[in-house]
């Protein structure tokens, strides 16, 4: 008997390639968020040190602040950016979780089809046994009884 094949296995196939392109995804954009974390915290760690002489002229002391600024301005549009790359991560993860979900629902599709193709094949092996049981005990009643001997109909 030919068994029947899994009708759905192309579709089972793309969303096991679609899951594992999410996976690559979720994992690149995690490492780029923690990439940014760790240029912010650079940053942030940097401008944290940084010190002023204690004797500036006017001209070098505004030169130096204006250049205290710009690091802030610097280490606040990394960190904004750090977290934005963590948002993103979040939401690329959360594509992986739902592309794993939608694999997982069509390989329990192919294993409740596998169930009931062995159900299906446990029920005709049942059928052929019974009818050979059936077929057996109908030949011992006959050769039992008497070729001229009239056979009750019973059921």
């Amino acid at each position: 008997m030919k068994r029947a094949s899994f009708r759905l296995e192309p579709v089972l196939g793309l969303r096991r390639t679609e899951e594992r392109a999410a996976a690559a995804a979720a994992a690149q954009a995690a490492h780029t968020a923690a990439d940014a974390d760790r240029r912010a915290t650079e940053y942030e760690t940097a401008l944290g040190q940084a010190v002023l002489p204690r004797s500036l002229q006017a001209r070098e002391f505004v030169l130096a602040m204006t250049l205290m600024r710009t690091a802030a301005t610097d280490a606040s549009d990394a960190r904004a950016l750090a977290t934005a790359q963590a948002e993103q991560a979040e939401l690329v993860r959360e594509q992986w979780t739902a592309a794993a979900q939608r694999t997982k629902a069509m390989e329990k599709l192919k294993e409740r089809h596998q169930v009931a193709l062995q159900h299906a094949e446990d029920a005709a092996e049942e059928r052929a046994v019974d009818d050979l049981v059936t077929g057996r005990a109908g030949r011992r009643r006959t050769a039992d009884v008497d070729a001229a001997e009239e056979v009750p109909w019973t059921e």
